[in-house]
Order: C-alpha cells, then sequence, then structure tokens
C-alpha cells in the first residue's frame, strides 16, 4: 500500500487489529521489512501495527526535496504526514536507530502521541547548537560508511553485517543497496549545521512513558550514556540491556524483545 506525501510516496504496511495504533520507523538504509519478526507474532493481533518506509529507503520514493527531507526534521515532517493522513489516534511509536532520533523528533512537536518506545538511540544533547554525537556512540558515526553517499556493494554488505552482527537476511542487504546515498551525506550535514531538536531535553522533558531497549553487546552505542539521563516517566524503572545481542535486539532476539514489547503496549494502552 502507498500514501502521497509532500516528501514523495511511500510505502505502508498494516497488521493485526484493536484500537491501540503502534507506528515502526526504521533505521539508516534499512527498511519496514526489519519489523517482520513482530508483525508475524500472533501476540499483536490486539494491536493496529503500521509499518513504513522512510523516504528514499524500501519501496518508497526518493525525495524530491533531498535537502529538506532528508534530515531529522524533514523525516519527522514525513512521519507526521503519514500520522496525520492515516488519522491515526494517539499511536504508540517504536523507533529503531535513525527511526528512534526521527520519533524523538516528533515527540518534541506535542503530537498527540501515547508512549514511545526507542532501540539503538541515544538521545544526545547540544554543545554550541550543535548535536555531541560523540556522548552516545562509541564513535562518531560521520566518520563510518554510515554517513557516506556512495556505496560499493561490499560497504552495504559490511554496514549490513555490523548493524545484524551476521544474523542479516538477504533483503537487509538489499534495503541498503537500494537506500538513496543523498539522505546518508545529509543527514549529517544537517546535525552539524545545528537542524533539530536537543534530543536529551526532549526525553527529559517527556511527560509520556518512555521505553528503552537495547543490545548489551551493541558495537555502536555508548550504552553507559543512557542511564545517568533524568528520565519522568521510565518504563520499568531502567534502560534494558538484552543480552548476547547487539545493535538490532527486536531481529536478534525477537522473542524477548517482543514480550518486553508486549509489556510496555499492555502497560501503556489507554
Amino acid at each position: 500500500m502507498f500514501i502521497s506525501t509532500s516528501h514523495g510516496i511511500l510505502a505502508y504496511e498494516e497488521y493485526g487489529q484493536g484500537d491501540t495504533v503502534v507506528l515502526f520507523i526504521h533505521g539508516n538504509s534499512s527498511c519496514q521489512k526489519v519489523f517482520k519478526r513482530q508483525m508475524t507474532s500472533e501476540f499483536y493481533e490486539q494491536y493496529r501495527m503500521i509499518t513504513f518506509d522512510l523516504p528514499g529507503h524500501g519501496e518508497s520514493e526518493n525525495s524530491p526535496h533531498p535537502h529538506q527531507t532528508y534530515t531529522l526534521p524533514g523525516f519527522a515532517d514525513a512521519t507526521q504526514e503519514v500520522i496525520e493522513t492515516m488519522r491515526l489516534q494517539r499511536p504508540v511509536v517504536v523507533g529503531w536507530s535513525l527511526g528512534g532520533h526521527i520519533a524523538i523528533e516528533l515527540l518534541s512537536r506535542h503530537l498527540q502521541l501515547q508512549a514511545l518506545l526507542l532501540s539503538g538511540a541515544p538521545p544526545v544533547g547540544k554543545v554550541n547548537g550543535i548535536s555531541d554525537i560523540s556522548e552516545g556512540f562509541k564513535k562518531t558515526p560521520t566518520g563510518s560508511a554510515a554517513g557516506k553517499d556512495t556505496w560499493s556493494d561490499d560497504d552495504a554488505e559490511a554496514f549490513v553485517r555490523r548493524i545484524f552482527s551476521g544474523s542479516e537476511e538477504k533483503f537487509l542487504i538489499e534495503a541498503a543497496k537500494r537506500a538513496d546515498g543523498r539522505f546518508r551525506k545529509r543527514v549529517f550535514e544537517a546535525s552539524r549545521e545545528g537542524l533539530g531538536v536537543n534530543q536529551r531535553e526532549v526525553i527529559e522533558d517527556a511527560s509520556i512513558a518512555i521505553g528503552m531497549i537495547n543490545g548489551a553487546e551493541d558495537p555502536i552505542l555508548n550504552l553507559d550514556y543512557f542511564d545517568p539521563l533524568h528520565y519522568q516517566h521510565l518504563w520499568g524503572g531502567t534502560v534494558f540491556r538484552l543480552p548476547g545481542v547487539g545493535h538490532a535486539p527486536f531481529w536478534q532476539d525477537a522473542k524477548t524483545f517482543n514480550y518486553l514489547l508486549g509489556r510496555f503496549l499492555a502497560a501503556t494502552k489507554g
């Protein structure tokens, strides 16, 4: 299925039924199918689950306005259009990696969100108006393939292997090859230009429940960054670290992640 936005025509899918809407946002150079291990869980038939491909990803169009769209505020605009066009009432938003940062941008806009669950997305603060990426990551992603506009096939495969720790499937590599490389370069340029909110402040000021589930062996994140943040409503009272998994815990240990996600949805329902 497809939906028209000012950022291009976007592909989306719906699963399950129920009054509670759960909107999933994928990561850098990935696609909506990365959440298939959540969408195929019978437990979630009681929820209306929605996934979509960001502009420049998966089956969605490349943005007709890449300079504006391929930024955190631009991706948040596109996501907000999805929410408003589909008339999604008080969705729970689940954001992974880049998708988590987009979700925080959404939260800053005071939309009627039910709750927010983040995975692999450290809400970094700003120094002199520029996001301090080094706080939340082991090394700055701009120095890696994550910020390169042109990838060889080897680059794409190496990136996916690092993200999924060798558990990837072919469609994830194809998604990485398909992604509009202009996005990767632009999203980090925009960060250096100071675009986007102070994500640490947004999370610390949030009045809705915030859930955090990371992989204990994540090769990218500084996991200790999450613990001292001053959350108002941190679900479960802790930032969960799933043992033995890396940057994609919802994929690498779907059973445990789905169990926690189910608890989160039940706790924040209504």
